[in-house]
């Protein structure tokens, strides 16, 4: 990352055997979009995306299956987790 040229991805392997299933954590990609805004200068922005991830975790009822706590709770989808956020963020 420099002044001109930056890149942001989330860092972890890849998953093919989750792909087009719905069930992956789209969280590490949404953090890497808040590096993203802040270093465009959207630091409003990026600092609300991330308290919206950050809520969302903590209230733990949408959650993939790699942030279950509880045994007996079922997992949420890509897309629910992704909603769950953007609600976050629309308060």
């Amino acid at each position: 990352m420099s002044d001109n040229i930056a890149v942001f991805e989330p860092t972890h392997g890849s998953a093919p055997k989750y792909a087009g299933r719905n069930k992956v954590n789209p969280m590490a990609m949404m953090l890497s979009a808040t590096m993203m805004l802040r270093h465009l200068g959207e630091i409003k922005a990026g600092n609300k995306l991330e308290k919206a991830i950050a809520a969302v975790i903590a209230e733990g009822k949408c959650v993939t299956y790699d942030l279950i706590t509880d045994p007996g709770q079922s997992a949420a989808t890509t897309s629910e987790v992704a909603d769950a956020v953007i609600d976050k963020l629309k308060k």
